[in-house]
């Protein structure tokens, strides 16, 4: 078979390497239909995540067909099309029966962290996949569920809800703003509806992305390229900030945005994914009686959500902007790579 393999910072190539095998009696094996690329991909491909093995093959989201079943599977069939999640998750560890299958302690490669795909052990940006705990790690597609809506659930719009939307604890009537419209950013401002809250904030510099945010949800925009632009956000409250101060860059300039946006009482989420330390004014934050929160997500809601998308109650299909053959991957990172050149959202690769 074909797949997207790491060849060390700044490389990586399409190219054939050997089929996936059953390894243990949960595993299935997967015919990927559809895949994408995430930001995580292109950390890696920096050199950001030493972990990741010169050799792997990349990606951590997909739909596809399953071919074969692991001797222990019993509620998956070969032929079952499915979506399979960025997480692999045992199900019966402590803490996924918390449902904090973000931190298994069963996953292969790495106990106590369930996103092995494209880090542990080889990804989705192939043309087959193994998936260990099967029965946990995938959900099977609804007939009227797009490619293009599908994919996102295998990643982004979890995320962009549970640590964005749910860890900042939007409630009815909440002001929230969120920090970054793109697409994990876009997917909280989306969910972020699913709770009434009087205002949505998106702050980004890219004026297309701004524009687009409204597409999605937000009921106001602010270019945090405008000096004033805190200015703009106290002028969308009462003037003591917004109630939940969503996060969804990863970079310390946006993180301390959120920090002097929110009010007294209110929360900051953290989304972003950050590869250096950030100040934290606590001098500050202690007296406003912040919560800040943060986390790798546990994909703990993507089968409600994929009830709201198979009842178009969310407009998934939105997001992708741009889609790819599979031996078109390496223009699909081009484009991705260089998402506010090609006014590119999320790619879908088929």
């Amino acid at each position: 078979m074909k797949a997207l393999v790491y060849k060390g910072p700044g490389k990586k190539a399409w190219e054939e390497v050997p089929n996936p095998v059953i390894k243990e009696s949960t595993d299935v094996i997967v015919k990927m239909v559809a895949t994408t690329i995430c930001g995580t991909d292109l950390h890696i491909l920096k050199g950001d995540v030493p972990e990741v093995e010169i050799g792997r093959i990349l990606g951590h989201e997909g739909i596809g067909e399953i071919t074969e079943i692991g001797s222990g599977v019993t509620q998956l069939a070969v032929g079952d099309r499915v979506i399979l999640s960025c997480v692999s998750s045992c199900g019966r560890c402590s803490n996924c029966r918390q449902g904090l299958y973000s931190h298994c302690l069963d996953p292969e490669g790495v106990a106590g962290i369930g996103w092995i795909f494209g880090y542990m052990i080889d990804g989705t940006q192939a043309e087959y996949v193994r998936v260990p705990f099967a029965e946990n790690s995938v959900y099977k597609l609804p007939a009227g569920v797009t490619e293009s809506e599908g994919i996102l659930l295998s990643d982004i719009l979890p995320t962009g809800f549970e640590i964005g939307v749910q860890y900042g604890h939007v409630q009815p009537g909440d002001v929230v703003a969120v920090i970054g419209s793109g697409p994990v950013g876009l997917s909280a401002v989306m969910s972020a509806r699913l709770y009434g809250p009087s205002k949505i904030i998106a702050i980004d510099l890219d004026k297309s992305r701004l524009a687009r945010a409204k597409d999605f949800g937000a009921t106001d925009i602010v270019n945090s390229g405008d000096e004033d632009w805190k200015q703009q956000v106290l002028a969308m409250t009462d003037g003591h900030g917004v109630d939940v101060a969503i996060e969804a860059v990863g970079v310390p300039e946006t993180f301390t945005m959120a920090t002097v946006i929110v009010r007294p009482g209110g929360s900051v989420a953290n989304i972003g994914v950050h590869g250096k330390s950030v100040d934290l004014a606590l001098n500050e934050l202690w007296i406003k009686n912040i919560d800040i929160s943060m986390g790798l997500v546990n994909t703990n809601t993507l089968a409600m959500l994929l009830k709201l998308v198979a009842e178009h109650k969310l407009p998934a299909e939105s997001f992708v902007t741009h889609t790819f053959s599979f031996d078109q991957i390496m223009e699909a990172y081009e484009v991705f790579g260089n998402a506010s050149k090609h006014d590119a959202l999320k790619v879908l690769i088929h």
